[in-house]
């Protein structure tokens, strides 16, 4: 048995929720023993053909929908987890649920894969003011990888951010996959998902996918979509976050939510959009990906907008952007309010652009889920079989 451990699955969805389903997913479609841990959600299905062992959980204050796991004292989970024959186990987060991995990995003495996924920092210093437990908690951070068998990331500008931290081990790049990747794009398809959407087929279509958080960088797109100067647009938001009433009451401070001609909002926010069908009519009505973050290592919403023929601009030095070829198959911005806009309205000027930019990212951007986990199955099989060599 694989077992996948993270602090979030479906229905809590950010890019590393998604990436566990799919290497789930897929890797029980290709008949391999697949199993997710992870803490109780509320909303929680059991719809999954693999297994989902949810331990105790309560909610993060100013962090929702996310959830703070104990699962060394849920003592039946704890009983039927231990119960379970890992012959590996791979950990997405350092967290509860990574170090129960570790521990089940050293006393079935297996090997573990862990993954690193996000800028642990910046969330930190976002709600802790002590410099000196803020670099505590990223040592205790550094010696989890540091414990793990193999340390993935998702692209290699990540190891930056691992290196800054203080991580000196190798690491192995595992690239994320894309659930759009195999979906036919056609101009008639744009139009059938603008229409069921109720959008103006005509106007200028602008989209962000992510947690509504500020560390996304969030404020400066709405104070970006200001400077957008006549010229007509529609700016959906999706997602939820600790900061989502505050962006709604800045968008509506900064003029954004008045109607346009049609009585439609310029700026609409749409909320957490969980149903995967619906999610792609949005990537595939919109013109352009709106993504502006520092923050983010390795975005799955960029690669699941390019899927869709939908190019991104984000912003110079970030690595999100480290994929991205300026003007071939995305835009990069510099890091101003001013700048962002202008790159919006040239671009909307010039639609030209934009379709070659977005065929572009589709070949180069979006590989399918399917091809990412025969790749980490292969690998997967490799730790295993040296692991048993080694362990004789």
């Amino acid at each position: 048995m694989i077992g996948l451990f993270n602090d979030c699955f479906p229905p809590i969805m950010d890019g590393v929720s998604v990436t566990v389903y799919n290497y789930a997913f897929w890797l029980n479609k290709k008949q391999k023993d697949v199993c997710v841990v992870t803490p109780q959600t509320p909303s929680a299905a059991c719809d999954t053909d693999f297994p989902v062992y949810r331990y105790l959980s309560i909610p993060i204050p100013m962090r929702k929908p996310y959830r703070l796991g104990f699962p060394r004292i849920d003592w039946p989970f704890h009983k039927q987890i231990h119960r379970i024959p890992f012959e590996l186990v791979h950990a997405h987060c350092p967290f509860s649920s990574g170090m129960l991995a570790l521990g089940i990995a050293r006393h079935n003495k297996i090997p573990m894969v862990a993954t690193f996924h996000s800028k642990y920092r910046t969330d930190f210093e976002r709600v802790i003011p002590s410099k000196s437990i803020v670099n505590h908690l990223i040592h205790h951070i550094i010696s989890f990888y540091e414990q793990a068998d193999e340390v993935w990331i998702p692209q290699p500008a990540v190891e930056d951010t691992l290196r800054e931290y203080g991580y000196k081990g190798k690491v192995e790049v595992v690239d994320n996959g894309n659930d759009f990747s195999d979906i036919p794009y056609t101009a008639q398809g744009k139009a059938e998902s603008r229409r069921m959407l109720g959008i103006d087929p005509d106007i200028p279509v602008l989209l962000f996918v992510g947690q509504h958080i500020w560390e996304k960088n969030v404020r400066f797109l709405l104070q970006s979509l200001t400077h957008l100067r006549n010229i007509p647009f529609r700016m959906f938001f999706i997602g939820t976050g600790y900061a989502t009433e505050e962006m709604k009451r800045m968008a509506g401070d900064l003029g954004l939510t008045r109607p346009d001609a049609n009585g439609q909002p310029l700026v609409t926010f749409v909320g957490a959009v969980n149903e995967r069908d619906k999610l792609k009519q949005y990537y595939l009505a919109a013109d352009l990906f709106l993504f502006p973050s520092l923050y983010d290592n390795a975005p799955l919403v960029v690669r699941e907008a390019a899927a869709l023929h939908t190019p991104s601009i984000l912003i110079q030095g970030a690595t999100a952007s480290e994929f991205i070829a300026d003007g071939v198959n995305g835009f990069i911005s510099a890091n101003d309010e001013n700048e962002y806009a202008l790159c919006i309205q040239r671009l909307l000027l010039h639609p030209e652009q934009i379709q070659q930019a977005g065929e572009n990212a589709a070949h180069s951007l979006a590989r399918s889920w399917s091809d990412i986990t025969d790749e980490v199955n292969d690998r997967y099989t490799h730790l295993m079989n040296r692991y048993k060599r080694h362990t004789k």
